[in-house]
């Protein structure tokens, strides 16, 4: 019998008042409650954060809201959806996720890609601007697990097993870097070269191919003038306040104003058009000016439980044996963990400011959609190992409870002389 989205939607919810001492596994509920309080932050504050730039563009101050509500709604019930697909389904499409991926990153360097602020990221679909560079590393955690299966062995012992991984990251690398698009591009080398450094990847060839690669990362932002001026930027955001740092001298005094409490929700004045991008890039920066150091603290605890129990689930799935789920869980953890230090670090000085978006923070469809899906995957992968756990156990438990077969033994007796055998 076939569930709908939404039932799926309503027994994950309801997995949530499941007995604990349940026999039958139920979906993580503290991965649950974590996930939806994030997507709750998220809500208000780029409901706050978007208020000044919704009246400048249409009149409505809730206008991103309402979008984002909708995004938050469509992601529930993908993740619902998500979490319902075995995970040997999405090993078995790996290739074809991967090919749709690739064709979406290639569709916005046509006639058919929408470009928005100088940058070539979007395909219009309907009332819907999609960025296919955020499903692209989904695919690229999916193909990487999917490779270390088939190919563990060469990754450990030789560098040729590393030749096909390469291959994919250059074509995925080159069709993001036309966009363009550096950000994105790091992510995926970073959940790569993570997911293959966790496989026990042969150390010299991993050492010299992360060289070679931070060699042309570097090589691309020295040879590009607009680069290096957010780098300049970075390092002197003083020098130039007003020009090339202006973005990030502006984060920088939202911070300054937020102090320890903030200056209460609602209430920022480096929202009012004076901070750019202040619902997606730099949410943080609004974040920390309205709930001050105690409200950044907690968003930031709550992603490094998200990361920890993604990275906690992987290894549990890779201790069962179930390889292919637990490196996809380990290969998400890093591309969290990483997209998240890089968000928080660009708004706060950190870092450089590379245009990524803080993970179920942020507006922006297709990167909420992109995380509910790899969120849906978690929660399948830790369903699929608690399962598999209880299933042994099960077995264990049976082999102990058979009975003991009682031992025969032969006696003899005597009739008329003659000695018999019988069994006792």
């Amino acid at each position: 019998m076939q569930h709908s989205p939404s039932d799926k939607l309503a027994q994950v919810i309801a997995s949530l008042k499941t007995p604990i001492d349940k026999q039958v596994p139920v979906y993580d509920r503290s991965l649950l409650v974590l996930v939806f309080t994030l997507m709750g932050i998220g809500l208000v504050i780029v409901a706050s954060a978007s208020m000044p730039e919704g009246i400048a563009l249409s009149d409505d101050p809730f206008r991103f809201l309402k979008r984002h509500f909708i995004y938050i709604i469509l992601c529930l019930f993908i993740l619902a959806t998500v979490v319902s697909i075995p995970i040997d389904r999405w090993h078995k499409y790996t290739p074809l996720i991967l090919l749709g991926s690739t064709l979406g990153l290639i569709a916005v360097l046509t006639v058919i890609g929408t470009e928005v602020n100088g940058a070539s990221r979007w395909l219009r679909i309907g009332p819907l601007n999609v960025q296919p560079s955020e499903f692209a590393k989904l695919s690229v955690v999916l193909f990487i697990a999917s490779y270390l299966i088939r190919r563990q062995k060469e990754v450990v012992d030789t560098i040729k097993g590393f030749m096909k991984p390469l291959a994919v990251l250059a074509l995925l690398s080159l069709l993001l870097l036309l966009q363009p698009d550096l950000g994105s591009t790091v992510v995926i080398v970073v959940i790569m070269m993570g997911m293959l450094f966790i496989a026990n990847a042969r150390l010299i060839s991993f050492v010299g191919i992360a060289f070679s690669l931070l060699s042309v990362i570097i090589l691309l932002i020295v040879t590009s003038p607009y680069r290096m001026a957010r780098v300049f930027g970075f390092l002197d955001p003083w020098a130039d306040p007003f020009g090339r740092s202006y973005q990030l001298t502006q984060s920088l005094m939202a911070f300054g104003r937020g102090g320890w409490f903030g200056e209460g929700l609602g209430n920022s004045v480096l929202k009012l058009e004076y901070l750019p991008e202040a619902h997606t890039d730099f949410i943080m920066a609004i974040l920390a000016e309205e709930l001050g150091f105690v409200g950044v603290s907690l968003v930031i605890l709550l992603e490094f439980v998200l990361v920890y129990k993604a990275f906690s689930i992987g290894k549990k799935a890779l201790q069962q044996n179930l390889i292919f789920a637990g490196y996809v869980a380990v290969g998400i953890a890093i591309w969290f963990a990483f997209q998240t230090a890089v968000n928080v670090g660009a708004a706060s000085g950190i870092a450089p400011t590379k245009g990524l978006t803080l993970p179920l923070i942020s507006y922006g469809g297709s990167s909420l959609i992109t995380i509910a899906t790899a969120v849906g995957l978690i929660l399948r992968i830790d369903f699929e190992t608690r399962t598999n756990l209880q299933s042994e156990k099960a077995d264990k438990n049976e082999v102990k409870k058979k009975p003991r077969r009682k031992k025969v033994t032969q006696k003899k007796i005597s009739v008329e002389g003659i000695e018999v055998e019988r069994n006792a």
